[in-house]
């Protein structure tokens, strides 16, 4: 169904207000659409770019929250952490992730995203890795988008945490761990 450009941007703002992580190839399918004309109706209504608006909401949480790990480090860019609970990245697969002969990301890649979801969750200056269970439940290929959901599953020994990490590609489940973590608060929520 086509929408004259004003509804069309209308209803872009309020999808990107309600979702603001969507990027410009699922708009562009939602509203049938080429990704150009999404790119310039962001433009015109002054909306930045995916990465932009990722990078905004992450700068903002990770310099008012986090302790253990400074931004460019983490692997993938977060998109919603609440310390010592629960925490979210993104990770779009590239060139550079996978192996050149058959297009299949690299486990290490998917491994160091849940690995530094896992400390970032960590609501202390140091967290460390003391050791993880995981499992590569599926292959990832490039292009895709893999989405690391952390959440804190035992915090109670004064100086481990426990944090299950689980990885998607859409819907389907491409790896789990279990990372326990060594952190070196002893009094937690100091």
């Amino acid at each position: 169904m086509r929408r004259n450009k004003k509804n069309r941007q209308l209803q872009l703002k309020e999808t990107i207000e309600e979702m603001p992580f969507i990027t410009d190839e699922d708009l562009a399918k939602k509203f049938e659409v080429s990704i150009q004309t999404i790119r310039l109706d962001r433009m015109e209504l002054s909306i930045p770019e995916l990465r932009e608006r990722i990078k905004s909401v992450a700068t903002y949480q990770w310099n008012e929250t986090v302790k253990a790990l400074p931004i460019d480090e983490v692997i993938g860019e977060v998109i919603d952490l609440e310390l010592d609970k629960r925490a979210i990245s993104i990770l779009d697969i590239r060139d550079e992730h996978v192996f050149s002969r058959n297009k299949i990301a690299r486990g290490h890649h998917l491994f160091a995203q849940a690995n530094s979801l896992a400390v970032a969750v960590i609501n202390d200056e140091l967290a460390l890795t003391r050791g993880a269970e995981i499992k590569f439940t599926n292959q990832v290929k490039q292009g895709e988008r893999v989405v690391a959901k952390a959440k804190v599953i035992n915090a109670e020994q004064k100086d481990r945490t426990t944090v299950e990490v689980d990885s998607f590609v859409e819907t389907e489940k491409v790896f789990s761990g279990v990372f326990e973590m060594f952190r070196s608060n002893e009094q937690k929520g100091e």
